[in-house]
């Protein structure tokens, strides 16, 4: 299987930048992933949240090829906790799935579009965080799911 992270905007804190490389060489020995960051839009001063959604959504949506299962971090999304979800993601390797692509939005949320176009939501926490601390959660429950389809140690219950 292939994962796919998408975020809107660079990431600008060094902390979660050497967080998100560290897991992303972790997550690596288990499956193809990859991270794209979209450029966050400029000029954005006059523009409604609905128009900046609709832009950035224009954005994500070119990032997505057919076949793509698009899963939107979102805070309205499914609640798994960590075991739940490693076997959430293994079910969809089960089943075929080839390329997850997982999608953190800029600061109004997803165009109706790209909700359109999703095939799920999932949210990692009741608790709101920034967009740029949520990309390091991903990535380490990424590679947490990952250790415990193996049946590795990282994960303690």
């Amino acid at each position: 299987m292939k994962i796919t992270l998408i975020t809107v905007g660079k990431t600008t804190f060094d902390f979660v930048k050497e967080g998100m490389a560290m897991y992303e060489k972790r997550i690596g020995r288990y499956l193809s992933y990859t991270r794209v960051e979209i450029p966050a839009l400029s000029g954005t001063a006059s523009l409604s949240p609905e128009e900046v959604k609709e832009k950035e959504g224009s954005l994500i949506l070119k990032k997505i090829k057919e076949g793509d299962r698009l899963v939107l971090l979102d805070e309205k999304g499914q609640r798994y906790t960590s075991t739940a979800w490693a076997s959430r993601l293994g079910r969809l390797m089960d089943t075929g799935c080839r390329s997850l692509v997982f999608v953190i939005g800029g600061a109004y949320g997803f165009s109706p579009k790209v909700r359109e176009a999703a095939a799920e939501m999932l949210s990692l926490s009741d608790m709101t965080f920034s967009h740029q601390i949520i990309r390091l959660f991903f990535t380490e429950q990424l590679y947490r799911a990952m250790t415990i389809l193996r049946g590795e140690p990282y994960h303690n219950e």
